[in-house]
């Protein structure tokens, strides 16, 4: 699975990837990757392989799942329909409480003790997905793990999602869309190396050269 849904995420740029000519995060490290999973929900083939991809996960790694909560805003579709293929309740949690009605930050019905598991887009560095684990152990929920459509693999995320006691099972990684890129020719084989030097440490810029 992890190959198939590489190539369907290279195949309508929802990951992208560009190591002569570096993106720019937010927080000024440069990148040879850009991630938009978002696309996968305008490519109805791709979509349902992602769906599919996440029920299954759901259901093979977590099967005494009760619930699925997205993180918002890009797991809360992903959630939704991964939900409806496996008939179970969902919600999402918000990035922050509302500032009016009932002041939820959790959207959809959650009682104490219910087993849920995570719905997340992309995972690089694992802080959304932790916060929103904090916010659903806090409310009493015991919560199982994450599904992912994708993760970086990259140490500081390992290990904090460790230290947050959090499982991810991702349906693809970056080691594996790299192999892709390069037997699909989205990429040089010999820049293959550069951009796991890239995952193993981003802040370094090496790779670059």
């Amino acid at each position: 699975m992890k190959k198939e849904i590489a190539k369907d995420l290279l195949s309508i740029g929802a990951v992208f990837l560009r190591p002569e000519e570096p993106f720019t995060w937010a927080s000024g490290i440069k990148s040879p990757v850009y991630c938009d999973n978002r696309l996968t929900l305008t490519a109805p083939a791709v979509r349902d392989a992602v769906e599919k991809g996440l029920a299954q996960t759901v259901k093979e790694k977590y099967p005494e799942c009760e619930v699925l909560m997205g993180t918002s805003t890009a797991g809360i579709a992903h959630a939704a329909i991964t939900a409806t293929i496996l008939n179970l309740p969902m919600g999402y949690v918000r990035s922050g409480s509302k500032d009016h009605g009932r002041n939820n930050q959790i959207e959809g019905k959650l009682e104490k003790g219910q087993k849920v598991v995570i719905i997340e887009d992309l995972i690089s560095t694992g802080g959304s997905c932790i916060e929103v684990a904090n916010v659903l152990r806090a409310a009493g929920a015991d919560v199982l793990g994450v599904a992912s459509i994708f993760t970086y693999g990259m140490k500081k995320g390992l290990d904090r999602l460790a230290e947050a006691n959090l499982l991810n099972y991702s349906l693809s990684d970056f080691d594996t869309l790299v192999e892709v890129a390069a037997e699909e020719g989205y990429i040089k084989a010999e820049d293959k190396e550069r951009l796991i030097a890239f995952r193993n440490n981003p802040s370094d810029e090496s790779w670059i050269k």
